[in-house]
């Protein structure tokens, strides 16, 4: 037999000891990649293209959209990429207002919805739905999460504060479900808010023993440095999305010592966490961050369920979501009846790593942790 012959027959043989590959899946990604939002929407397409690359799958073709933090925009290319590119599946939205915009509409059109972060109360409870599948957390769990952490401190008199919309109103409702102490005060500052001089000074007046706010994104970095340059030096306490490792950088010093939580950290000892955390550090010259885990992981599900069904047989393919088959970079994940995660979510503090401001883990706030809305859905 000659080379040609022996290549032939030889790939021939490797065909068939492979499993038939489903069906190619479309996926449309619409997440914040421009303005004070940016970095979390780089960070989970970063982290969900990684996934892919690891893999070395062709089977997905993704199309990725900047959202600019609008809903208007994010409906306007959820449209789009359902009735123009006819998308399978879509994910990468940030923000719970967008995700109230696109995701109903989305899997009342029969396409699968994969969230890689937000996660609000509604779509938990109520509105829940076969087709929605969220792989980060529901947005109540890390604040519950740090109520009962300042339980554990010795906190009696927090201030609490988040931004006026559906994620702010859930950390705060979060906060408080677990929380055992009184309220020293209650806020809701704007959406994109960057100067904090009015609730800075609420804080020094209020005779608060701890400070639990929420302010992801460029809202946290104006808060933390115009809180430590106020001189106000009351324990701050928060979930990881205003102590993560992009906003970490900016803040600097400041924020050394406060402790957050986390469903995640980079210091998670198992085997899928350390090829995610060596593999980002490589790919993108950077640390991984909370997002960027949530989009790998995010991207892994979506892995797993195409190696047991096509996505056109949407029953198959819905139950092989629901098995949640894959390694996560967080350990044990499970979902559950309201298709959202049931994990631990631990206590971290900031600290300094040669030039690098990073956390670590130093405790579990909460155990298998579900949320407070799996009951109010029927599915």
């Amino acid at each position: 037999m000659n080379l040609l012959k022996s290549t032939a027959a030889a790939m021939t043989a490797l065909a068939l000891a492979v499993p038939a590959q489903a069906e190619d899946v479309k996926v449309g990604m619409i997440t914040t990649l421009s303005g004070g939002g940016a970095g979390l929407g780089i960070d989970v397409r970063d982290g969900f293209q990684l996934a892919l690359k690891l893999a070395g799958t062709d089977g997905v073709e993704l199309i990725v959209e900047d959202d600019q933090r609008k809903p208007d925009v994010a409906v306007q290319l959820a449209d789009k990429m359902i009735q123009s590119e006819q998308v399978d599946v879509l994910t990468g939205i940030i923000w719970s207002n967008l995700a109230m915009a696109v995701v109903p509409a989305a899997t009342a059109q029969g396409k699968f919805y994969l969230s890689p972060n937000a996660g609000p109360s509604a779509l938990a409870g109520a509105r829940c739905h076969e087709n929605y599948f969220n792989v980060a957390w529901q947005n109540d769990n890390l604040h519950e999460a740090a109520g009962a952490y300042a339980n554990d401190a010795g906190f009696s008199n927090s201030f609490i504060m988040a931004p006026n919309y559906p994620a702010g109103q859930d950390a705060l409702a979060g906060y408080k479900r677990f929380y055992e102490g009184d309220l020293a005060g209650e806020v809701y500052t704007k959406l994109g808010q960057s100067d904090y001089a009015s609730e800075i000074a609420q804080i020094r007046a209020s005779g608060a023993d701890s400070v639990f706010f929420f302010l992801p994104g460029g809202m946290g970095i104006a808060f933390m440095k115009q809180y430590a340059e106020s001189g106000v030096d009351i324990p701050l306490v928060g979930p990881a999305f205003s102590f993560d490792q992009g906003i970490l950088q900016a803040v600097g010093a400041a924020a050394l010592g406060v402790k957050n939580t986390s469903q995640w950290s980079k210091d998670l000892d198992n085997a899928a966490n350390r090829t995610f955390v060596d593999a980002f550090q490589e790919e993108y010259g950077r640390l991984p961050s909370l997002y960027a885990s949530q989009g790998y992981d995010t991207a892994n599900l979506l892995l797993s369920a195409m190696e047991k069904a096509d996505v056109a047989d949407q029953d198959a393919f819905r139950a092989a979501l629901k098995e949640a088959d894959f390694a996560s970079t967080r350990g044990d994940f499970a979902f559950n009846t309201n298709h959202h995660p049931i994990q631990d979510i631990y206590v971290r503090e900031v600290i300094q790593e040669g030039d690098v401001f990073t956390n670590k883990i130093v405790g579990v706030a909460l155990e298998d942790r579900g949320d407070a809305y799996a009951a109010e859905c029927n599915m």
